[in-house]
């Protein structure tokens, strides 16, 4: 970082949001990997100029979190100049660290562009952070693997405080436009201050509570958390790392699937979370061997950038996002589009409430409180939902600047291997097709387990879509 001195336009403390995710980074939690497939070889010069250009543009990446011992605090500090390194893997380091991820028998049918993803996630340059020891950490890195029949997977990989899904999905956008044949010397506004936390721009009233109904709330939901039904955990004693398993719909059954969607008035993460509860419920991974009814967590989070006072763009970068927890009992038998129109009406019920942003601090607080104290979840797991969902789908369709680039194939997500739901949906829908990153911590749950969960839920969806007319 510049030796010149800080002004306090350089320096802000992280927000209650923010400081959740640097509290979960010595878990793993608070990582967000963009793994990009190419055929044409990166220009490491260019692709850095564009990079230097994101960081101009957007100060939250060209920051460094800070990390006070004695306060046990965190905060942004801004460089008064992009400083990121691309670091370059040839051809046969690449082939290397593939080799041994391939000795693991499960890793062997998956494709290398998966597997960099995942050794990204786990390539945990925060492990450390909060040590005396090491009280400054970026939070913005790029590398380059070199992969044989002239492909290369390019990978951003950021501090979540940093970077929510909104933030991933403009970041690719603008790097594909600052890295295009024709946009070499496009220029951008630079800026200097890191924005405000979300805390910060909540409109006055909305996230106001008794300290009464405050504290009744946090009871509930820690009360709740006891009763709260998971998978079958397959070792809880081993060091957790995130594992990914993909989920793909073709472009004709995703538009039936949309269109039941679309008739029934819900958005697509009411389908999602309505097959993962049904295939829960129905798998032989589930915790306890009887078919009563039971009690799942769902977590659907919801971006605030609309409704914050001043209103923010989609380009804005950082972390704001804020999530709603609802509880769900099935009984098992339920049908897809009637369970999904019900969980989804729940969830729309709680943001008309506000609880996405009257919650906040409580659900920060008590994710902080599980962190330090393990023991307070089941099997000291850290499990704090069995699935969670974003309310909107990414919609993305292939484009000219897209094949300027070479872009093939790609994979957006943020590990949840610290303290999280039991699998994180990551949806997009490509040229048509559905598209969900399923993150998930290993070896709390292993891949065959969450593979076959995830074949469930995709039948139960794509069945759903040729019955959509049923309620």
């Amino acid at each position: 970082m510049s030796t010149q001195p800080l002004n306090s336009s350089q320096v802000r403390s992280v927000g209650g949001t923010e400081h959740s995710w640097c509290k979960a980074v010595l878990g793993g939690t608070g990582i967000a990997v963009l793994a990009i497939l190419t055929t044409q070889n990166p220009d490491i010069s260019r692709l850095r100029n564009a990079l230097h250009k994101l960081q101009n543009s957007h100060p939250i990446i060209r920051s460094r979190l800070h990390y006070n011992p004695s306060g046990n605090t965190f905060s942004f500090v801004t460089s008064p100049s992009p400083f990121i390194h691309v670091k370059s893997f040839n051809q046969l380091t690449t082939s290397n660290i593939l080799e041994n991820l391939y000795n693991k028998q499960e890793n062997q049918n998956i494709s290398p562009l998966h597997l960099i993803l995942e050794h990204e996630l786990n390539k945990n340059a925060w492990t450390t952070s909060g040590n005396s020891s090491n009280t400054k950490t970026d939070v913005f890195f790029a590398s380059v693997y070199a992969l044989p029949g002239a492909k290369w997977v390019v990978v951003l990989r950021l501090h979540a405080s940093a970077c929510d899904r909104t933030t991933a999905v403009s970041l690719l956008r603008e790097l594909l436009t600052l890295t295009g044949i024709n946009e070499e010397g496009k220029e951008m506004t630079n800026k200097t201050e890191v924005s405000l936390a979300i805390e910060d721009l909540v409109p006055k009233g909305k996230a106001k509570k008794t300290l009464w109904a405050r504290g009744v709330n946090m009871l509930s939901y820690s009360v709740n958390s006891f009763r709260l039904t998971n998978l079958k955990f397959k070792d809880t004693k081993s060091p957790r790392s995130t594992q990914v398993v993909r989920l793909l719909i073709n472009p004709e059954d995703t538009r039936k699937i949309l269109s039941g969607c679309e008739a029934r008035g819900i958005k697509l993460c009411g389908a999602l979370s309505a097959a993962g509860l049904i295939a829960a419920h129905s798998s032989k991974w589930r915790c306890s061997s009887d078919y009563q009814k039971k009690k799942y967590g769902v977590v659907t989070l919801t971006d605030c950038r609309s409704i914050l006072e001043p209103q923010l763009s989609n380009q804005h970068f950082g972390f704001y996002h804020s999530a709603i927890l609802n509880t769900h009992v099935i009984k098992g038998g339920e049908k897809l589009w009637e369970l999904a129109k019900k969980m989804y009406t729940s969830f729309t019920n709680s943001k008309n409430c506000n609880r996405h942003l009257s919650d906040m601090a409580d659900l920060n607080f008590l994710m902080c409180r599980a962190m330090e104290n393990p023991g307070l979840t089941s099997s000291s797991s850290l499990r704090t939902s069995f699935i969670s969902v974003f309310e909107d789908t990414v919609f993305d369709e292939s484009n000219d600047q897209q094949k300027q680039v070479g872009l093939g194939d790609y994979m957006a997500c943020a590990s949840t291997h610290g303290i999280g739901p039991s699998i994180a949906i990551f949806d997009t829908i490509r040229d048509g097709r559905l598209d969900c990153i399923c993150v998930y911590p290993s070896p709390l749950h292993s891949r065959e387990q969450i593979q076959e969960l995830v074949d469930s839920m995709k039948a139960i969806l794509v069945d759903a879509g040729k019955n959509a007319d049923e309620n």
